[in-house]
């Protein structure tokens, strides 16, 4: 029996082919009941069979294993269920037969309120308050629900079976068969599943509307929301048959179900769960309403809907092995998303907003304290932690630079035949790289192991000496500090024009490459970009005259949006790492002051906030000519856009707005912050009218808080209630997004309060932790005096995680590091083990930064010309 604790993975000694499993949930005392039978084959000489149960209470009366091939019935002499690894030990008198027999097991459990596993979750009908139950069982938490082999590599086939009030719609996999109803409650069967993982089982029970339509070879696909929402269901609807349908010709292999649904659940941790042939969404993710959605809403709901349904194929056809290989079914299913949706809105030009995707995996990954993409896992508690942008962002991102260097056809040919070779079973990361090197005659795998198998990736450096390129690789940190890390980089470049691109491989530390025929005396100033369209997961550091030629030609509209946004996020990067100094940075910021794309725009945004705290922390007494430079930024594209929508304007331009009005409100320009209160007044009155639609609204609301204090509160007052009076999930977002922004110390008090109430969903309290940086210790205080109501609601999943980083990551000194650590000395474990350390070691890096700005000599004066200058 002791041989079975501690273990990470379950014994393989048997083996599950087919659950047939029975549930009764019961949604107002909020418990259920089931049984199930798994039919075993037992492949190894054994007397114990071990599987995964978590919070069930099992009868031992109703254990008992009956071989196929004989009458005999094996009752176990002990049936114990360790609550620390999940599992369930039964001990039976002699050894089992070897071959195929029945496992017969009956079990209670709660339906928790936890988001995980069988939980329920509240909804209002007709002004009355309801239990719905629905399932969550990625990764490991099927076993919440009932006993079974809870590791993806144990497939099976699921046979399922619901006895639920009658009046309510009871959903699983696969189709309805059977109906029976019997008084107040009916008996709902469903069709046998092909071959899957238990963590893509899932059953939801509750009151719902369905919109429906079909794909042209007669899929059924079907959005099921609350009763009254269906028409919000509609654009998600839409989106869905069409990515099936693009999804059967790039994987050239059709959807392996006979429907497809697809649910809002208003309680829901993740953003969504691709469950084979029933997805669950936030409603955020699903449900889009004409009037009052914003333009980034929807582009939210086509994103995750296609990070879903590529699911089916990778990750639910084929799935990993083992949690080591997560990114596989992530990294992939970003990656395709992006090709799904820039396949059907080509306006959005969704490829560059990627970029977004790709920073977000190059900022985690600058820590020392960053993992690899494939990562060992020991324990189920330390999954969890690893849906994290490694995974997701990084995985795509080394996936588009990997399909940029063999050729879209030829990327494509293989991943169908690796899906073809996979299909109903599980693969790991050497078997992609298998196919992809079998399709191309590359060395994939040797090229892709530097990338996945160690953490981290390089700064490549750009000399330009008698007409050579010196290129050199190091690893790079967002400490400054060197690590000894080295890959083999797809280097890609080009000089003076996009006609003239030139790529090979950095397999050393350094390389020269012969640049003459660039180096003619017409091209003497000629720009020299790396990285072309940013399709490498790596950093570029160029010399400082390669850097100016590359700031002329940003200002003279040279270069692609991609490249523009690169060398803008690389030098960012550098300037944390005190690789550059902040008036090189904002000297070059300064070079965008005419920029008109979204993604660029957006990333300057982000980085004036970053670059606005931190030197808020170092040189306070600069703030006004930084915050007067930032302005002189964005006023460029401010006047051209306005405040309201032109006819027929493209979708970018409306996401744009919002993000450049709440920039002006942020640093607190006057004529802004004055125009929103007047088209915020106008909103009160009437919800509906043009002043405030809702791609500005999210401005407005922030440019109303910058003005709330605890002696004048009118505008939080009416947020509040504006966020009361509406029935719309991204509403609500909107409004707790804005409320932390707010500069006043006991207003922000507030706001955490409200976070935690059971007016906010408690998926929706981490919108409220972005506070401003005056509030950044009024929120460690609240954190600390509220960790163990925290703890009690999100200790179980990975949401506590990102309180965590949200209240430690913003601070900028050493000894907060070392109050932090003593905090967290007795309180640590193992679900936030990753996040705390990673969070410090920001802080760490943003303390350094500050010292470096204070060192920086002629700060000062270079901040006042580049306000004051005219252009």
């Amino acid at each position: 029996m002791e041989n079975f604790k501690g273990q990470p993975r379950l014994p393989k000694f048997a083996v599950p082919k087919r659950y047939d499993l029975q549930l009764k949930p019961d949604l107002s005392a909020c418990k259920f009941a089931g049984s199930v039978s798994i039919d075993v084959d037992i492949v190894a000489e054994t007397r114990f069979i071990v599987l995964n149960a978590a919070e069930l209470s099992i009868n031992p009366g109703s254990v008992s294993f009956s071989p196929r091939n004989s009458s005999k019935v094996f009752d176990p002499k002990k049936v114990e269920l360790v609550e620390e690894d999940e599992i369930l030990v039964l001990d039976f008198a002699e050894a089992l037969p070897l071959g195929l027999g029945v496992l017969a097991i009956g079990f209670e459990g709660i339906l928790n309120d936890r988001m995980k596993g069988f939980y329920r979750s509240t909804y209002e009908h007709n002004g009355e308050k309801k239990n719905m139950a629905v399932t969550q069982f990625e990764p490991a938490d099927a076993r919440r629900s009932f006993p079974c082999w809870d590791e993806p590599s144990f497939k099976a086939k699921f046979k399922i079976t619901l006895d639920v009030p009658s009046e309510l719609v009871a959903l699983s996999n696969m189709p309805v068969i059977e109906e029976k109803v019997n008084g107040p409650l009916k008996t709902v069967s469903y069709q046998e599943s092909p071959i899957m993982s238990t963590y893509l089982v899932a059953y939801v029970v509750g009151l719902f509307d369905y919109v429906e339509d079909h794909t042209s070879d007669g899929i059924k696909v079907r959005v099921y929301c609350q009763v009254g929402k269906a028409n919000q269901g509609e654009f998600a609807l839409k989106v869905a048959v069409r990515t099936l349908e693009l999804y059967k010709d790039y994987f050239a292999v059709p959807y392996p179900l006979p429907k497809l649904d697809m649910i809002a659940i208003p309680d829901f941790a993740a953003g969504a769960m691709e469950n084979y042939g029933l997805v669950t969404y936030r409603e955020t993710a699903l449900l889009y309403d004409e009037q009052h959605s914003a333009a980034a809403n929807k582009q939210r709901v086509a994103t995750v809907v296609a990070h879903e349904l590529a699911h089916q194929w990778f990750g639910n056809l084929v799935t990993m092995e083992w949690w080591t290989h997560l990114w596989l079914n992530e990294g992939f299913a970003t990656w395709v998303s992006y090709l799904a949706t820039d396949s059907i809105f080509p306006e959005w030009r969704i490829w560059t907003q990627f970029l977004d995707e790709l920073t977000d995996g190059l900022r985690l990954d600058g820590l020392a304290e960053s993992h690899p993409i494939e990562v060992e896992i020991n324990h189920a508690a330390e999954i969890d932690e690893i849906f994290d942008a490694i995974s997701y962002r990084k995985g795509a991102s080394v996936i588009r630079m990997l399909q940029s260097y063999l050729g879209a056809e030829c990327f494509q040919r293989s991943l169908a035949s690796y899906i073809k070779k996979h299909a109903y079973s599980n693969a790991k990361t050497e078997d992609l790289w298998a196919a992809l090197e079998e399709g191309s005659g590359e060395p994939v795998t040797k090229l892709m192991n530097t990338w996945t198998k160690q953490k981290g990736y390089p700064v490549v450096s750009v000399k330009f000496k008698d007409q050579k390129l010196e290129f050199e690789q190091s690893q790079f940190f967002s400490s400054g500090s060197l690590g000894d890390g080295q890959w083999i980089v797809p280097i890609t470049f080009c000089c003076g024009s996009y006609d003239k691109k030139k790529s090979f491989l950095l397999q050393t530390k350094s390389e020269n490459y012969d640049v003459k025929e660039f180096a003619s005396d017409s091209n003497k100033s000629a720009w020299i970009k790396l990285n072309v369209d940013q399709t490498g997961f790596y950093r570029v550091k160029y010399d400082e005259e390669l850097a100016a030629r590359l700031r002329y030609a940003i200002e003279n509209k040279y270069l692609t949006p991609t490249d523009r946004f690169g060398i803008l996020d690389d030098s960012f990067a550098l300037c944390m790492a005190r690789q550059l100094p902040l008036t090189s940075l904002l000297t070059l910021m300064g070079a965008y002051r005419e920029e008109l794309d979204y993604t660029v725009l957006s990333n300057l945004i982000s980085i004036t906030y970053k670059v606005g705290r931190i030197a808020a922390d170092a040189r306070p007494e600069l703030m006004d000519n930084i915050n007067q430079f930032f302005i002189n930024i964005f006023q460029y594209s401010a006047e051209k856009l306005g405040w309201d929508a032109t006819q027929g304007e493209s979708h970018l331009d409306s996401m744009l707005r919002g993000e450049i009005l709440t920039a002006l409100a942020m640093v607190g320009h006057k004529e802004t912050l004055s125009e929103a209160s007047r088209r915020f007044d106008a909103f009160l009155k009437d919800r509906n009218t043009p002043l405030l639609p809702p791609d500005t609204r999210k401005a407005a609301y922030v440019a109303v808080m910058q003005t709330v204090t605890s002696s004048n509160r009118a505008g939080f007052d009416s947020l509040l209630k504006v966020y009361r009076e509406t029935d719309l999930s991204q509403e609500k977002i909107r409004i707790l997004g804005s409320l932390p922004s707010c500069p006043d110390q006991g207003i922000i008090r507030e706001v955490l309060k409200f976070s935690l109430s059971p007016e906010v969903r408690s998926q929706d309290a981490m919108y409220a932790l972005a506070v401003s940086k005056e509030g950044r210790e009024v929120a460690w205080t609240w954190f600390k005096e509220n960790w163990d109501l925290i703890l009690k609601t999100y200790g179980s999943g990975f949401l506590i995680t990102r309180f965590v980083s949200a209240i430690v990551s913003p601070f900028a000194s050493f000894e907060k590091v070392k109050e932090v650590e003593e905090f967290f000395a007795n309180r640590s474990m193992p679900s936030i083990a990753r996040t705390l350390k990673q969070s410090l070691e920001r802080v760490n890096i943003n303390a350094n930064w500050v010292k470096s700005i204070q060192a920086e000599q002629n700060l000062g004066e270079a901040i006042q010309e580049l306000a004051y200058r005219k252009y």
